[in-house]
């Protein structure tokens, strides 16, 4: 896989740490609001790696989940493995401040504010995944491990 120069912060990134990966942009249909689902469909790739980025907020900060498209975010799971009492998903006008990307193109990578991050552990069983790159239409392809150490996560069960 080779480095690709976007323009997003994601990507800037990825540069930076000298992380191999790949960009795969689609159309992106403004109507559209399951962005997840709509990359897997347009991209033709098993929903399984292509990787959603939630925020939550844990009542006394933000914090990142990471999971598969194709499954949902445990929130009770997500607050053991921040450990605190619960967590509840974050405002999205919160989510985008913090994270500097819109909804629907916020990547676990590059953010303006460096959050806990919590990757699904469904991940590290994978050859490669998914994420934004950091606006819509665009995702970037790479190794788990390089995802996990970019971002500063680690792995847990976060996914249902």
């Amino acid at each position: 896989m080779a480095k690709q120069k976007s323009g997003t912060p994601a990507t800037t990134a990825l540069d930076r740490a000298g992380i191999s990966y790949q960009l795969h942009p689609y159309d992106h249909a403004d109507d559209e609001v399951h962005f997840g689902e709509e990359a897997a469909a347009k991209l033709g790739v098993d929903p399984a790696v292509i990787f959603k980025t939630l925020v939550v907020d844990t009542g006394s900060g933000l914090a990142v989940g990471v999971v598969p498209v194709a499954g949902q975010l445990d929130l009770k799971a997500m607050a053991g493995a921040l450990s605190v009492k619960k967590v509840a998903m974050a405002d999205p006008a919160a989510a985008t401040r913090s994270s500097g990307y819109v909804l629907g193109g916020i990547s676990p990578i590059g953010q303006r504010t460096a959050l806990p991050t919590i990757v699904d552990s469904s991940a590290a069983g994978l050859a490669s995944v998914m994420v934004s790159a950091g606006r819509r239409g665009l995702q970037v392809r790479l190794a788990p491990a390089d995802l996990v150490s970019v971002t500063g996560a680690r792995y847990a069960d976060i996914g249902r």
